[in-house]
C-alpha cells in the first residue's frame, strides 16, 4: 500500500505547536521521571565502582523502602525543562520546518505534502536533520539552568533539601556561569540527537504503514482514504517515535555520560576534552555508555508519549 500524501498550505500557529508540546512534554516528564533520576545515579559512579548496593534493582529497592516518591525526586525541575523545552522547541521546529517548506516551494514550484498520520509539513532529509539540530541548541541553551538545577538535586553528590538550596548552592560557587555548566556537551549530544531524530522520525512514518497489518490500517473517511484515523496515525506516530529515539540516543550517548560528570563535579571536570579524556583513559570506552539502558527507556518511551500527544493535538488546533 502506498503512502499517499496530502497537499497542505502550512500553517504557522506557533500558540498550537508551543501548546501541544507543553502538554506533551509535562506528560513525559512525569510519567518517567523515575528513569531519569536513576540514570543520573548510575552515570555519578565512576566504571568500575558500581557494587551490588549500587546496581539498579539495589537503588530501585533501597529508594522504594526509604519513600517510593523518592523516585520522583527532582520532578520539578525535570518537569519545567521538558515542558518548556518541548513546547518551545516545538513551536521553533516547526516555524523553522514551515519557513524552509515555503521557500522551497517558491523556488521550486512543488507543492508541499504532509503524510496521513501529521499535519507537518514534510522535508528533505537534510532539512528535516538541519532544522531539528539548530532548534535544540538554540531551546538547549535557554533552558540549561533548569537543566544544572535538576542534574544537581537528582544526585546524591549534593544534599540539597529544596530547589532554592540548589539555586543559591550553584550561584554562590561559580555565579552565573555555573548555569550553563556542561552546556557544550550538552548541545553535542541535543544537536545531534534531535537532527537525527527528526530525519530519523520522518522517514519512520513513511515507512512504518507498510509494516502493519493491513487490520491496522485504518481512515476518517474509508471512502477517500485521505487521512488515517486517529488510532492509526497514532499507532504509526507512536511507533516511529520510539524507533527513532532509540536508534538517536545510541549514537549519542557518551555526550550524555560526558554532560552529566560536567555538571555534577565541575571542578574536576571542566571542560568537554578533558572529561573524554578521564574517563577515556582512566576508565573504558564502555564508561562513555553508562546508563544507556535508563536513557534508552526512558528517550524511547517520552519520544512516543510526546510526540504522538504534540500530533493529535495539533491536528485538532489547527
Amino acid at each position: 500500500m502506498a503512502e499517499r500524501k496530502e497537499d497542505v498550505k502550512p500553517k504557522t500557529d506557533s500558540t498550537a505547536h508551543l501548546i501541544g508540546g507543553f502538554i506533551g512534554g509535562l506528560t513525559a516528564a512525569v510519567a518517567l521521571q523515575p528513569l531519569d533520576l536513576l540514570k543520573t545515579r548510575i552515570q555519578q559512579q565512576p566504571k568500575g565502582t558500581v557494587s551490588k548496593g549500587n546496581n539498579v534493582g539495589s537503588m530501585i529497592a533501597k529508594l522504594v523502602k526509604e519513600n517510593p516518591l523518592q523516585l520522583w525526586r527532582g520532578t520539578l525541575p525535570s518537569a519545567l525543562r521538558t515542558s518548556i523545552g518541548s513546547g518551545l522547541y516545538l513551536s521553533c521546529l516547526n516555524s523553522m520546518r514551515t519557513q524552509v517548506a515555503l521557500l522551497h516551494s517558491r523556488r521550486t514550484g512543488e507543492i508541499i505534502h504532509t503524510s496521513r498520520s501529521s499535519k507537518l509539513p514534510e522535508l528533505s532529509m537534510g532539512a528535516n536533520l538541519v532544522t531539528g539540530a539548530i532548534a535544540r541548541g538554540l531551546v538547549g541553551y535557554i533552558t540549561m539552568p533548569i537543566t544544572i538545577i535538576k542534574v544537581r538535586y537528582e544526585s546524591t553528590f549534593y544534599d540539597y533539601h529544596s530547589l532554592k538550596d540548589a539555586v543559591v548552592d550553584i550561584y554562590r560557587i561559580d555565579k552565573i556561569s555555573g548555569f550553563f555548566k556542561g552546556f557544550g556537551a550538552t548541545c553535542l549530544r541535543d544537536a545531534p540527537y534531535a537532527g537525527l531524530y527528526v530525519l530519523l522520525y520522518e522517514k519512520a512514518k513513511d515507512i512504518t504503514p507498510f509494516i502493519l497489518p493491513s487490520r491496522l490500517i485504518l481512515y476518517e473517511d474509508s471512502s477517500k482514504h485521505n487521512k488515517y484515523s486517529t488510532f492509526t496515525s497514532t499507532l504509526i506516530n507512536t511507533t516511529s517515535a520510539f524507533v527513532a529515539a532509540g536508534i538517536a540516543t545510541t549514537i549519542t550517548a557518551p555526550f550524555d555520560t560526558l554532560k552529566t560528570r560536567m555538571q555534577l563535579e565541575p571542578n574536576k571536570f571542566s571542560n568537554f576534552l578533558m572529561t573524554f579524556n578521564h574517563m577515556w583513559k582512566n576508565e573504558s570506552p564502555l564508561s562513555l555508555f553508562s546508563g544507556l539502558s535508563m536513557r534508552l527507556t526512558r528517550k524511547a518511551f517520552s519520544a512516543g508519549i510526546a510526540w504522538s500527544i504534540y500530533e493529535e493535538l495539533i491536528k485538532r488546533f489547527m
